[in-house]
């Protein structure tokens, strides 16, 4: 059987394959600690949960929900935003709830992607990003994120690069995996920089409250008619990653294009989900409170990690994961293989993440202390 030709452009996703791997591993004995996948370990609140169980009863819970959400998630989703980020937006125009943000960039990629053009994809970042535009066969650019400006984009490279053929950029601030941050004028340069070259940027949010004491977003920075989109996420922030719901902020007339996608792809939401990611949406910030003492102290076990390994990071970065710079006479590849192999830890290279990952490794913080300390010790006692 032929496939299609646009799977010769992608292959597996690293994590899926790799998995694989650890998995017989652990069939064979082997005690693995993952410390390389960011799905969180905690639970989320009791009041999630219950609103779940009890939107089980309702009347149409069973049904076909609508493609765009019931409006008690879309009204949540709106006074998220207006609580937390400052941001006015319509509950009815202006939001779209996804099955996972992931869904989302398939759905944005398709309403506005022909094939041949070029979309700007940073280096490090995301690699469904890549992976999405080659599936539709769009052109990759791939714009570096300057190290030297805590992962900031590197307006100059942009500069000297032809972008009329450039149709969409992804950027995702804090910043997976550096966990860098951007302040209001990097979001405000960004706008600008969209706006000046007809392309739809879109920012990829889904980290915002994890080790991060200001969170905010590009649509603070937004006026109605910009070609600007942020997707967001309750996975990370409030442990549903399994849940799979997302969202998709913008203006009203970029949204219905990508309805029209999504419309076509899926048959709405469970209601239950959505009754429980409305209670989430909900929730006060001793919710973020407790949830940031947790990773704070896995933080500073995994960096006692990589101080023993000689690796370099920065302590003040964003998000569920510590990026770190590895000696120069090692690979990644090397460094991972050997922690696998020879102290049953699994971490992630950086080159997943791109090229400018090459000389990096990831720790995920999705793993309770003790395991963190067991591998630890792991390592000294080698």
């Amino acid at each position: 059987m032929n496939i299609a030709r646009r799977l010769h452009s992608v292959k597996e996703y690293y994590f899926s394959s790799k998995l694989r791997e650890v998995k017989e591993l652990v069939a064979l004995g082997k005690p693995i600690i993952n410390m390389g996948i960011g799905s969180p370990d905690l639970r989320p609140s009791q009041e999630v949960v219950k609103a779940l169980v009890s939107g089980l009863e309702h009347q149409k819970a069973h049904q076909y929900q609508s493609y765009q959400g019931i409006p008690e998630l879309r009204t949540a989703i709106a006074q998220f935003y207006q609580r937390h980020y400052q941001v006015t937006l319509d509950a009815e125009k202006e939001i779209l709830p996804l099955m996972g943000s992931k869904e989302g960039i398939m759905h944005i990629s398709m309403a506005f992607l022909n094939p041949g053009d070029k979309v700007l994809v940073p280096d490090p970042g995301y690699p469904t990003y890549s992976s999405v535009s080659k599936l539709l066969e769009a052109e990759i650019l791939a714009y570096p994120l300057d190290e030297k400006k805590n992962w900031t984009v590197d307006f100059d490279w942009l500069g000297q690069q032809d972008l009329t053929e450039v149709k969409l950029m992804w950027v995702n601030y804090p910043n997976m995996p550096t966990g860098a941050k951007l302040n209001a004028e990097g979001y405000q340069r960004l706008v600008r920089f969209a706006k000046s070259h007809n392309i739809l940027l879109v920012n990829d949010n889904p980290y915002s409250f994890i080790a991060n004491d200001e969170p905010t977003s590009i649509m603070k920075f937004v006026q109605p008619s910009d070609p600007v989109l942020e997707l967001n996420s309750i996975s990370k922030t409030f442990n549903m990653a399994g849940w799979r719901v997302g969202m998709l902020l913008g203006a009203a007339h970029i949204l219905q294009e990508v309805l029209k996608v999504k419309s076509n792809m899926d048959s709405g939401m469970f209601y239950g989900i959505q009754k429980g990611a409305a209670a989430a949406l909900a929730m006060s910030n001793s919710w973020f409170d407790s949830q940031n003492e947790i990773y704070k102290r896995r933080k500073e076990l995994v960096c006692k990690i990589a101080d023993y390994l000689d690796f370099t990071y920065d302590k003040n970065s964003a998000g569920m994961f510590v990026w770190c710079k590895i000696p120069s006479n090692k690979t990644p590849d090397e460094i991972v293989d050997k922690l696998l192999y020879e102290n049953d830890i699994f971490i992630a290279p950086g080159h997943i993440f791109g090229a400018l990952g090459n000389r990096f490794v990831r720790f995920s913080l999705c793993v309770p202390e003790l395991k963190i300390q067991e591998a630890l010790n792991r390592i000294q006692s080698k």
